[in-house]
């Protein structure tokens, strides 16, 4: 099936079904970011969050586990019309999973400055020389992607006696 075009109101939609799913992590202690990832129509396949912390795993970002829980559900790899939404740009880690499943549109909530790999530090995903590109969509919702996050590393840090 083609992918279908995105409306603003069904990108956000879908950034709340991550936001979501980003202040579960938040309660869990992970970073708080949340994935959806979205069949050709819209459908859910996938809804997941960080859970580092709770797997004991660095792989286990959100967009990583929405990618391989897609892929089981689909029963395939490549997930080749589907679109993947997150709180946050992806990292080069993600944005290799990414590329892997042949993914075709990325849209994410806040900018990362520090490790983004979707146009701020990197463009993996866009990057001319690899055999797959990606549309990329950023900013849905980043004042609200970007509080989450904010209000998770103050929280984290320690206070001054």
């Amino acid at each position: 099936m083609p992918l279908l075009p995105l409306d603003a109101a069904s990108r956000d939609a879908a950034m709340r079904v991550a936001l979501a799913q980003a202040e579960l992590a938040f309660r869990t202690g992970d970073v708080p970011v949340g994935a959806v990832l979205l069949d050709a129509d819209g459908s859910v396949l996938a809804m997941t969050r960080n859970e580092r912390e709770k797997l004991h795993d660095p792989t286990a970002h959100a967009e990583v586990l929405a990618i391989r829980r897609g892929a089981e559900t689909r029963g395939d790899w490549r997930l080749t019309d589907t679109t993947l939404v997150v709180t946050l740009e992806p990292c080069v880690l993600c944005a290799g999973a990414i590329l892997s499943a042949r993914i075709p549109r990325v849209v994410f909530g806040a900018w990362d400055e520090k490790a983004g790999a979707a146009g701020s530090v990197h463009d993996l995903l866009r990057d001319r020389r690899l055999n797959h590109r990606v549309e990329v969509i950023g900013g849905v919702l980043e004042s609200e992607c970007g509080a989450l996050l904010t209000g998770f590393f103050r929280s984290e840090m320690p206070s001054e006696l």
